[in-house]
């Protein structure tokens, strides 16, 4: 409930083809940032104070990916949308009038930008009119065109301003505007507002909110929705009695083994901590404990295929993991292949995006003493902002 006192519900509709976007799924599960764009836009709904319920609007065929895109997410069961996009939202509001709201917010799937402060503007402009819309000024020149491409005239930004959604409305006056508008082609819910006779107001819309149609779109909002971050891992292990090191996931013959509490991995834990870091979620030790007796002799590839994991819960990618191995022995060289191929596993990236290198303390240090194994990682990640 609104600070107002006023009960408000959203609309996501999401039951379009998208058949301008030229992917083999609809747009609104085409994954943005490692997330369909429909979770993205679910979830800022469904995380505002001032929002009661979230209603998605989907097609029929698309229930399976509708679940897999809301895991997690405050959203009540979908109903099936009609053959066109203002059926749809008819059914939306049908489906809100048992419990009907003061206001209702109508939001499309493919605007996965929208944050909490247009939300609010929406919201609050509902205190002065039936309908509410936000809007951006037009800033380029327009033209009109024939059919042929052929300029026929330049058309006056003047008072011009180009349309977003949510568009906000009082509930009861726009289910009585969308019944009296069925069979009318009107472009947007505010059209069918003010067809009814009533006015609609505009609030400073956002270009972070913008709708997603094409391919070129989708990539245009992951530069905005997605920052890269780096982070940096370091960890050491001594020697002790045994006859092969784990590095990197792989079993390398040696004279002795390395000491810890885990199959003692120094490569993967340093690699393990650089993903870690880079995305704020602490250090291997918060994760996995020397402590706990479940790791115990466990194996390092379970820490990295955690980070991974958090990284991608995150919305995030891994673009480059860089992993620098310390010691005069073993020799890394013969089996620096089997180690990226075996972190690319792991991580589940392209073995393009692993590099190990190997490097000496020219005889100093415990390493130049041969004592034991330090290693380094740099982990350059994609993640939502």
């Amino acid at each position: 409930m609104s600070p107002s006192g006023h009960t408000c519900d959203v609309i996501i509709v999401a039951a379009g083809r998208g058949q301008r976007f030229g992917a083999e799924r609809p747009k609104q599960y085409t994954p943005l940032a490692g997330r369909p764009i429909l979770s993205w836009s679910l979830a800022a709904f469904s995380i505002h104070p001032r929002i009661r319920r979230v209603q998605a609007v989907i097609h029929a065929d698309d229930r399976a990916s509708f679940d897999a895109a809301v895991a997690g997410l405050r959203v009540h069961p979908p109903v099936l949308g009609g053959a066109s996009r203002q059926e749809s939202v008819v059914r939306g509001l049908e489906a809100l009038s048992a419990n009907a709201p003061d206001y209702v917010l109508i939001h499309d799937a493919a605007r996965p930008g929208v944050d909490a402060a247009l939300v609010d503007r929406v919201l609050d402009g509902l205190a002065h009119a039936p309908g509410v819309i936000p809007a951006l000024p037009v800033a380029d020149t327009l033209k009109r065109v024939d059919s042929n491409g052929r300029i026929l005239e330049t058309v006056a930004r003047t008072n011009l301003s180009a349309a977003q959604t949510p568009q906000g409305f009082h509930f009861d006056k726009i289910l009585t505007a969308h019944l009296a508008a069925r069979g009318r082609e009107l472009t947007d819910d505010a059209a069918v507002l003010e067809h009814s006779g009533l006015a609609v107001l505009t609030v400073p819309g956002s270009t972070a909110n913008s709708k997603i149609t094409t391919q070129s779109d989708l990539i245009q909002m992951e530069h905005t929705m997605l920052e890269t971050r780096v982070g940096t891992g370091c960890d050491v292990h001594r020697f002790t009695e045994g006859d092969h090191v784990m590095l990197c996931g792989v079993r390398v013959p040696h004279t002795h083994k390395l000491l810890g509490h885990s199959d003692a991995d120094v490569a993967l834990h340093a690699a393990t901590d650089a993903i870690l870091g880079a995305i704020g979620a602490g250090d291997i030790g918060a994760h996995f404990p020397p402590s706990n007796a479940a790791y115990k002799n466990a194996p390092s590839e379970k820490f990295l295929a955690h980070a991974m994991a958090l990284l991608r819960a995150r919305g995030g990618s891994l673009t480059h993991l860089d992993v620098t191995i310390i010691c005069e022995r073993p020799k890394i060289g013969p089996h620096r292949d089997a180690m990226v191929a075996s972190i690319s596993r792991i991580a589940g990236v392209e073995p393009g995006r692993v590099s190990v290198k190997a490097t000496t303390t020219e005889g100093l240090g415990f390493t130049g003493r041969s004592e034991g194994i330090a290693a380094q990682a740099s982990a350059t990640v994609r993640v939502a902002i």
